[in-house]
């Protein structure tokens, strides 16, 4: 059986914080985003048996770093829908029921990541013109 406290102290452990509530906000609260995040999320569904098939990251977090060339242009996943707060009183929602039950809003997000392509586009370029000056000198 799991209980509400048993969430809050993996919520605490996993985030270092000391002052975690039922109704806390694990990424605006707590700090918690990004790959921090989404580790959290993935130790979450392997310790309390979650299914998380449903479960769609870009509602919940941001993408790790400062951002990107390419999201100059075309905007990443997570910033074309708003944002859903995950508290622990969801967690625990969630691990009572087995499986990540949330119904998010109907939205359409491109297949491909162009802001994506274009970052690798330009790490390329400067690679090729990296070793090109690097054997002319």
């Amino acid at each position: 059986m799991k209980n509400i406290t048993e969430i809050l102290e993996f919520v605490k452990d996993l985030t270092g914080t000391k002052k975690v509530t039922k109704n806390s906000d694990i990424e605006n609260d707590l700090g918690c985003s990004g790959d921090d995040f989404d580790e959290l999320i993935e130790k979450y569904s392997e310790h309390f048996n979650v299914d998380m098939s449903t479960y769609l990251w870009y509602f919940h977090t941001k993408e790790e770093g400062f951002g990107s060339i390419g999201g100059f242009f075309f905007k990443p996943p997570n910033s074309q829908v708003e944002r859903i707060a995950v508290t622990p009183k969801m967690l625990f929602k969630f691990a009572e029921k087995g499986k990540w039950d949330i119904k998010y809003p109907e939205h359409k997000i491109p297949k491909k990541r162009y802001d994506l392509l274009i970052n690798q586009i330009i790490l390329i370029v400067i690679v090729i013109y990296g070793i090109y000056y690097w054997l002319i000198k």
